[in-house]
């Protein structure tokens, strides 16, 4: 801003001017650092997934690296050691404060010991405490323990992080079995669900893998739950495929009854009733069932052997036309023969084969959705209204 004077009115007291100084110029704006993180691709390098400036990420990873006055010395198997910040860990871990709190060392330095799991992959832990970052590569290659580290010492951000990588590409045939049970001990309940998951659909792979066969001599129990829970699921799918054909089943069935009383009150190609004209240019039908119902009707109305039990297409066409009875809402007035018929027959029947029947219908209802009369049965009769 260039120069600017503020001069107000001339004061009570005559040829003093009161001059206001210059004000300073408006500070630049401040760069923002939205919510939005930075997420590399699984080629990149680093993967951040704060709103933290790369510069600042930079110096909490600087002061890692170099262990500028750090008080704290880690021990790791192998003799490693690894050197860091008290008050840094404290504030990351509720654990590491609670360890650092009872460790013992010489003058203001404590030492603390992190066991069980490779030098490195403590690093890449201890690393990621500080500024929330790692390398693709280190998490592909030790994403099981720091799993392991970030449950036990609580550290939820990278455990999130463990459980999204497993989901989206580290998670395979061959470590399934081992992250299935980390998930159980280290209660991550959706990657449970995803490698159990993963477990059943590739059971035959998966359990010729060494983490099966090391899971059967450590959790034999676990073993059979799984085994048991593969059988459940080849039942679930039997099961599923039992009902898909059953469901098919009674859709044909319900298709049968449209293309009866199509037949019976309009008429269909050459067939239809007596009163019904028929030309070479009628449109093609639009029921899929007509054209074999169409050839069983033929074979009904010519057979010799046309009683129930003589004749095997017979006996489907007079089961079909006693299932239709049995949807139709109003027999006096249904063009389909014998419909009449099969309703004072059932009164006849046995409790039993009344049971059966019922029964048929209410799975084709069902099928349909329908809640009531099925939809063909009010035009079956618009002929005779």
């Amino acid at each position: 801003m260039g120069k600017m004077e503020m001069i107000t009115n001339t004061s009570p007291r005559k040829g003093v001017n009161n001059v206001h100084p210059t004000p300073p110029p408006l500070p630049a704006k401040a760069p923002e650092y939205g919510r939005k993180g930075i997420f590399m691709s699984k080629r990149s390098a680093v993967t951040r997934y704060s709103s933290a400036s790369s510069t600042a990420r930079d110096l909490w990873d600087s002061l890692f690296d170099g262990g500028y006055r750090a008080d704290v010395t880690i021990k790791t198997d192998d003799g490693g050691i690894i050197y860091a910040h008290a008050n840094v860990l404290g504030m990351a871990s509720p654990v590491l404060r609670g360890m650092l709190k009872g460790a013992k060392g010489f003058g203001k330095k404590r030492s603390i010991s992190i066991h069980g799991v490779h030098q490195d992959a403590v690093r890449v832990f201890i690393r990621f405490l500080y500024s929330s970052r790692y390398k693709y590569e280190e998490m592909k290659e030790f994403v099981v323990p720091l799993l392991v580290l970030s449950h036990a010492y609580a550290v939820s951000s990278l455990k999130r992080v463990c459980e999204q990588q497993l989901e989206h590409g580290l998670l395979n045939l061959e470590n399934v079995v081992d992250i299935f049970q980390l998930s159980l001990l280290c209660n991550a309940p959706r990657l449970t669900l995803i490698s159990h998951r993963m477990i059943l659909s590739n059971f035959k792979a998966v359990s010729a893998t060494e983490g099966w066969k090391s899971m059967r001599n450590s959790h034999p129990g676990l073993e059979k739950e799984l085994l048991e829970s593969v059988i459940e699921e080849e039942n679930n799918q039997k099961e599923k495929i039992r009902k898909s054909k059953e469901r098919k089943i009674y859709l044909e069935l319900f298709e049968a009854m449209e293309a009866l009383v199509h037949i019976c009150r309009d008429g269909c190609r050459t067939i239809g009733p007596h009163d019904k004209d028929f030309n070479q240019n009628q449109t093609p039908c639009k029921y899929r069932a007509c054209k074999g119902l169409e050839l069983l009707v033929r074979h009904f109305a010519g057979c010799k052997l046309r009683v129930p039990g003589g004749c095997i297409h017979c006996k489907r066409m007079w089961q079909l036309l006693e299932l239709h009875s049995r949807l139709c809402a109003d027999s006096t007035s249904c063009r389909v023969p014998l419909c009449s018929n099969f309703k004072e027959k059932v009164k006849k029947q046995s409790k039993k084969d009344e049971i059966k029947w019922k029964i048929l219908v209410k799975k084709i209802l069902r099928t349909k959705r329908i809640g009531g009369s099925v939809s063909f049965i009010a035009s079956s009769t618009s002929m005779s209204s």
